[in-house]
């Protein structure tokens, strides 16, 4: 090595360093954080559907506040205050001072202009707008000041206002409208901002404000989760935010203290078409739901990557204490077989409602076996697939959601749901219970499970939380 090459050795390695890795990609700055995660479907906030697409939305985005569904109680964070006298006029009051990464100020305009364009196009978030929250005016009578009037009185509003789906965008998105354009190269109000485009490879967060012991950068890589938790027990990583099924068991012993996992906003259910002849019993839909092996098909198909049910509702959710046993929710093959000879229930073949779940021919391998009656996946006239993906922490998405794909529709159930509704959010709980209860009992869908994330992380981090609509939230993590 001549003299030259061996002067600027030192200033090579200094330069590797300082840019966050070194020739071998492991020795990161100390403030630069890697992580590993799937590729998001989109980072447009109003239609992200993914979990990877929620986190980085949590860090491009400050949504209004955090709502717990537990305790019915939104701590604001956008927002200064949610407050309304008659649950039907809700006045938002916004903190001072906040910007876009543009620079341009966050305004009351800036929600209303956003929501507007939210309810006239078909994202995920537009259901929220049109079809939960159903303003018939949202307006700013000052930048601080965001004024709603429902079409009737609601106390899910804190909740449904709190969705991560309708945080702002700035003005020259609304005004463009490119939104593939925009997707690519967000601009949010929270606490990091994206540096450059966003690759199919990942990206590049920055922090906008100083926080000292936190990541001031974060380095996002996609790829194979299998690989991912890998390189974070190699060192090559310092969080991977996807644990896959094979990794499941390990991860007990190779990250004993070093992972976390979360309920996530979807859930799934067996639905049943009460119109059918055959469905129209109440005893038949509990014997199906009795031949359901919920815990081998978590074991099996599903990838250990959801939660059996345990109620109708799913944790992400479910309203206050829950003590109560779901007995739909439970497998007794001979107890499924008793109900269906009780109602007498053909014993040729039933075919599933069409649907592309992919675990509904395992599932249906299953409750031949377990009640005797031959299950066909193909489509027809019978019980079908229910995904729902959530995007609000509103007990009432999802119980809008089931009314409406089964038609069901007895015993004064819309008024129930409509009492449930109306009621003070902190209050709502018991009556939600009720409409719970009364949901298990006729059993217009059988429930099955709901998805959970997992995340694990080395040594150098810590401070890894989650939350159902946010996944890991990147700005808390610290380094060491």
């Amino acid at each position: 090595m001549t003299m030259r090459l061996r002067l600027l050795a030192p200033l090579l390695a200094a330069a590797l360093v300082a840019a966050g890795c070194t020739e071998s990609g492991e020795s990161p700055a100390p403030d630069v954080l890697r992580v590993g995660l799937a590729t998001p479907a989109t980072l447009l906030p109003a239609d992200i559907r993914d979990q990877s697409g929620r986190m980085l939305a949590g860090a491009l985005w400050t949504p209004l506040g955090d709502y717990d569904p537990a305790t019915g109680k939104m701590t604001p964070r956008a927002a200064e205050s949610v407050t309304s006298t008659d649950r039907t006029t809700w006045t938002v009051k916004l903190k001072d001072g906040a910007k876009f990464h543009d620079g341009t100020p966050v305004t009351a305009q800036s929600y209303v202009d956003t929501w507007k364009t939210v309810g006239q196009e078909q994202w995920q978030a537009s259901r929220v707008v049109k079809d939960l929250l159903r303003a018939k005016e949202i307006t700013a009578p000052d930048p601080l000041t965001i004024r709603l009037v429902l079409d009737r009185p609601s106390g899910q509003a804190p909740a449904l206002l709190s969705s991560p789906a309708l945080v702002p965008l700035p003005a020259s998105a609304l005004t463009s409208r490119d939104w593939a354009g925009f997707a690519q190269r967000p601009v949010g109000n929270g606490p990091f901002r994206l540096d450059g485009a966003w690759q199919p490879s990942g990206g590049k967060l920055v922090r906008v404000a100083d926080a000292p012991g936190k990541a001031r950068v974060i380095e996002l890589k996609t790829g194979d989760a299998a690989a991912q938790y890998d390189e974070v027990k190699a060192g090559k990583l310092d969080l991977s935010t996807v644990v896959p099924g094979d990794r499941h068991e390990a991860m007990h012993a190779d990250f004993a203290q070093r992972h976390v996992m979360w309920a996530l906003p979807n859930v799934s259910y067996l639905g049943f078409p009460l119109t059918a002849a055959h469905f129209s019993d109440t005893t038949v839909r509990h014997g199906f739901a009795l031949g359901v092996d919920r815990a081998a098909l978590e074991a099996g198909v599903l990838g250990k990557q959801v939660d059996p049910a345990k109620s109708l509702l799913p944790p992400a959710v479910a309203p206050g204490e829950r003590s109560s046993t779901c007995r739909p929710c439970t497998f007794d093959a001979g107890a499924g077989k008793s109900l269906l000879t009780q109602a007498e229930f053909p014993t040729a073949p039933v075919h599933f409602g069409q649907s592309k779940a992919d675990w509904l021919r395992p599932l249906a391998d299953q409750v031949t076996k377990a009640v005797g009656v031959p299950l066909a996946p193909e489509p027809g006239q019978g019980p079908f697939a229910l995904d729902i993906g959530l995007m609000t922490p509103s007990p009432q998405e999802v119980l809008s959601e089931i009314a409406k794909t089964t038609g069901y529709a007895s015993d004064g159930f819309a008024d129930l749901l409509k009492s449930a509704e109306e009621t003070e959010s902190a209050d709502s709980g018991e009556v939600y219970r009720l409409v719970e209860n009364q949901l298990l009992r006729d059993l217009p869908v059988a429930p099955l499970w709901s998805g959970h994330g997992h995340a694990v992380w080395a040594e150098r981090a810590g401070d890894v939380t989650a939350t159902t609509f946010g996944g890991v939230d990147l700005s808390a993590v610290s380094l060491r």
